[in-house]
């Protein structure tokens, strides 16, 4: 159990902790198995070589699912993921490290709730944003 994260120390403008995350083909045999994309562009070398890429890439709601841990690792146990929205702009393939981050962009209370929104992305080794977002965090109060 990590550190619960309150409303009132979060500050517009505030970088999110950075998380790295190395997946390996492993990784996208298990995502596979477990979200049912069996598309070949993510496992096969030679399908992906034919439709013009060096391997398989990883898949784009991986990338999603990593921004998805990065927040609610963040935000801690009483915090809740409200929205997740990602655009898919670039490629990441097995073996690569890829840098995921993210900065608060507004606070606000809506509803008798303490919402924040976050601009999050995932970026592959030459800094690349590949997979852009917005996000939408509850936070508990202090009071």
């Amino acid at each position: 159990m990590g550190q619960q994260l309150f409303y009132e120390d979060v500050t517009e403008g505030a970088d999110l902790p950075v998380m790295e995350k190395q997946p390996t083909t492993q990784t996208l045999v298990r995502w596979a198995g477990a979200s049912g994309d069996y598309f070949e562009l993510h496992y096969d070398k030679d399908f992906a070589q034919s439709m013009g890429f060096p391997g398989p890439i990883v898949h784009g709601r991986l990338e999603a699912a990593f921004l998805s841990q990065m927040l609610t690792d963040w935000i801690g146990d009483k915090g809740e993921l409200r929205r997740l929205s990602v655009q898919y702009r670039g490629n990441a393939f097995p073996g690569q490290t890829l840098k995921l981050g993210g900065k608060v962009i507004r606070k606000y209370q809506e509803g008798g709730e303490n919402l924040v929104e976050c601009q999050v992305w995932v970026e592959n080794p030459e800094g690349k944003q590949i997979t852009p977002g917005t996000a939408v965090v509850a936070l508990p109060s202090k009071s």
